[in-house]
């Protein structure tokens, strides 16, 4: 694993070594109700994709759930 990040260090010139995370994100500016809710559905969606749960409110460290009605782990303020 340490040259795989070794590597990927080498190819980043911010680096002195190693890299582990990503630095390609681009910022995207939230314009819309329909943006948000699309972007946090993605979210919502992860441990479903990553076949840890099949349905995403099963998922013990999401959101998902109160955005059912239901309670989740932590209280959590809805975005509508």
């Amino acid at each position: 694993m340490f040259t795989i990040f070794e590597k990927a260090g080498q190819q980043n010139s911010r680096n002195t070594k190693y890299q582990f995370w990503r630095q390609d994100n681009q910022p995207i500016e939230i314009f819309s109700k329909t943006f948000i809710d699309q972007k946090l559905n993605y979210l919502h969606q992860n441990p479903v994709v990553a076949g840890i749960v099949n349905h995403a409110e099963d998922y013990l460290y999401s959101s998902a759930i109160n955005y059912t009605g239901k309670t989740g782990l932590i209280e959590v303020d809805l975005l509508y």
